[in-house]
């Protein structure tokens, strides 16, 4: 499906540990840079309209990963390239690593 600014992922992920899906939206809502857009009900899931134009990127759709069972999520994320691409990330990660080491 063609986009104009923000694609859209669908991601799965292996960790080491159990993981819940509940909790992991737990840390993704407290998340910089993130904005939960996760309510089947409504029928609100991240969408390359609504995220076109805004700096967070839209992360739903968290599940167990029906590949890595309790060790793995599934989800998917939509974002605006040119507002939140690789390079704003690098700035940001730039960011704190010199406050950080102003602060040490």
């Amino acid at each position: 499906v063609p986009t104009l600014r923000a694609p859209s992922e669908a991601i799965t992920i292996e960790t080491e540990e159990k993981i819940d899906p509940k909790e992991a939206l737990d840390v993704l809502k407290g998340a910089t840079g993130v904005k939960v857009v996760d309510d089947p009900a409504s029928l609100k899931y991240p969408m390359p309209l609504n995220a076109t134009g805004e700096y967070d990127v839209e992360v739903g759709r968290v599940r167990q990963s029906i590949v890595f069972g309790d060790k793995g999520l599934d989800f998917f994320v939509s974002g605006d390239q040119l507002l939140r691409g690789a390079a704003l990330n690098a700035v940001i990660i730039a960011e704190q690593a010199v406050a950080a080491r102003l602060l040490a």
